[in-house]
């Protein structure tokens, strides 16, 4: 892998969301010389207007010559048309390349396009994030990973320029597996932490007090120490959207009928945050379970 000397590796970034376009920018500032794609090129055009570097016209100009090459699109057939399509970023990767896919998607899909990659002498790394914008925007994000061990050792240093934690988590596809559980975990909390309020302001309670008090205890969590608050005044314009969090659940509950999980309190959460799309609500955060109470 042939490094920049003191400007460090040559890197892409395919995706330029409200993670994306954050994270490409903690790549570039640890002196990594970065080019970026983004479907609709003006958003790659203010990139590059801000932070410098290059932009592509197509994935596959992106990744010639990159010893890494980062992905954060939508879903499934968004990575699978980046990554394989006509002028997909598989056309253009050089042996030995990395490519670092951060979307949220299938373990399948993951799966699939390591072999692919394989197959042109690459690497494929699933390297699914949680922490939501403002994680990325602060380049603390939590990466769970999945695939080449090797790989990801030359990887990780690369991953954490916009991470806090970068851990591998076994062979290709159980980074997205891991993802699924973290998913599986913040819509059970927000749904209790939800009715707990609820529950709190029906009993005529000083709910901003008692919150004060429960998060001193056993029942904390992030979603209590970070979104209490919030969903008591009615906020709920802080990332994460309701929207990516049921393509999120549909991962996980399809995952869950092939591999005999049973995800009872997944299924129904997933069926109150549809209740909150039709309120208007897609693309409110996840913390807006409360809403539909």
């Amino acid at each position: 892998m042939s490094g920049l000397d003191t400007m460090g590796f040559k890197v892409a970034f395919l995706g330029l969301g409200v993670m994306g376009y954050p994270m490409a920018r903690h790549l570039a500032k640890a002196g990594h010389e970065v080019t970026v794609y983004n479907r609709t090129a003006a958003k790659a055009e203010q990139w590059v207007a801000d932070h410098g570097g290059k932009m592509a016209h197509t994935p596959q100009e992106a990744a010639q010559d990159q010893d890494f090459v980062f992905c954060c699109v939508g879903n499934d057939d968004d990575l699978r048309e980046v990554c394989t399509g006509a002028q997909g970023a598989f056309h253009g990767l050089k042996k030995g390349a990395i490519f670092v896919d951060n979307t949220t998607a299938s373990a399948k899909i993951a799966r699939e396009l390591n072999a692919k990659a394989l197959e042109l002498g690459a690497h494929f790394i699933d390297a699914p994030v949680s922490g939501g914008q403002a994680g990325a925007e602060n380049g603390q994000l939590t990466v769970m990973c999945g695939g080449n061990e090797e790989a990801f050792n030359k990887a990780r240093d690369v991953i954490a320029c916009f991470a806090k934690a970068v851990t591998l988590m076994g062979e290709s596809g159980c980074g997205q597996l891991t993802k699924m559980m973290n998913q599986i975990c913040i819509g059970g909390l927000l749904q209790a932490l939800s009715e707990s309020l609820k529950f709190g302001m029906n009993a005529g309670l000083d709910v901003e007090k008692a919150l004060g008090v429960i998060s001193k205890g056993a029942a904390q969590s992030w979603q209590m120490e970070n979104r209490g608050h919030t969903m008591v005044a009615d906020k709920f314009d802080f990332g994460f959207a309701v929207d990516w969090m049921r393509k999120d659940f549909s991962l996980v509950l399809e995952e869950g009928r092939r591999n005999g999980s049973q995800l009872p309190v997944t299924a129904l959460v997933d069926q109150f945050y549809a209740e909150v799309q039709a309120m208007g609500g897609g693309r409110w955060d996840t913390s807006s379970l409360i809403k539909r109470l």
